[in-house]
């Protein structure tokens, strides 16, 4: 049933949203807010880049048991069940065709990938750093290892560039092949093409019964930008990307103050 206030869906980014910095942690505050909203009817479901193996324990710890889109809008994963209800796959040859048009333009860059499914793990070629937050990973001898399994996309460094400007880079020369995501520090990344968290979000919403008008998003990275697109209401933190905050209906606080529990009060009550 429809929540009496505007919104019915409540979606949130992760790490540098709803998360305290470095910690993987909801404070009190935000989990009251979000649990408020839960009793006025609305449904949480988190949006995050990370993949669904490297977030179903967080899920547990922060007491989260819904649905989930994860990688980018590449999976759909029941935290209650443990299961991928939902999963899109990279194909393997088009993202190392993509990484070589990379290379020609730029010289070496360095790569990981995540692996699809439930128990897919990161693997990361000499050279690749793991971004931040640290995700188990597992640092394989050469590049062809990495398309050893089905992947859900592809993760890309280099050397003297900052992430902005190698997804720069990357879009011009690879953006009719494959969509190229920012989705935080160390974090620029290859997906499939139309894959987005607009993408993942509007099928986890339509299995909940709810639309891109009944939702409120939060988020704080370039990659949360087609999620805003997709949602009536698009909340960026004060802490969020320059191209996040160009394209926000509202700012609230940084995810360090609680910017989702402010925003959630006004709407369901403090």
């Amino acid at each position: 049933m429809a929540a009496a206030s505007p919104y019915s869906l409540v979606a949130t980014d992760l790490d540098g949203t709803l998360l305290r910095d470095q910690r993987d942690t909801v404070t009190a505050r935000t989990r009251a807010a979000l649990a408020r909203a839960g009793r006025a009817g609305a449904r949480h479901i988190v949006v995050t880049g990370r993949p669904a193996p490297q977030t179903h324990a967080l899920l547990h710890a922060i007491g989260y048991r819904g649905l989930a889109v994860c990688a980018q809008g590449a999976q759909i994963y029941d935290a209650d069940s443990g299961r991928l209800v939902h999963s899109v796959r990279m194909d393997r040859e088009l993202a190392e065709t993509a990484l070589g048009k990379i290379e020609a333009e730029l010289g070496q860059v360095y790569a990981g990938v995540n692996q699809d499914g439930s128990d897919g793990l990161m693997l990361m070629e000499p050279g690749f750093v793991t971004p931040p937050p640290t995700l188990p990973s597992l640092r394989v001898r050469r590049r062809s290892e990495l398309w050893s399994r089905p992947i859900c996309k592809v993760l890309l460094m280099a050397e003297g560039l900052t992430e902005d400007a190698l997804a720069e880079v990357a879009r011009a020369v690879v953006g009719d092949l494959v969509n190229v995501v920012m989705a935080g520090p160390g974090a620029v990344e290859l997906q499939p093409p139309g894959l987005s968290k607009a993408y993942g979000l509007e099928r986890a919403a339509e299995l909940l019964g709810r639309t891109g008008a009944d939702t409120i998003a939060f988020g704080d990275m370039p990659n949360d930008i087609p999620m805003f697109r997709w949602a009536r209401h698009g909340v960026a933190m004060a802490n969020a990307h320059a191209e996040l905050l160009a394209v926000a209906d509202e700012v609230t606080l940084p995810n360090t103050e609680d910017g989702v529990a402010v925003v959630l009060e006004r709407l369901y009550g403090a």
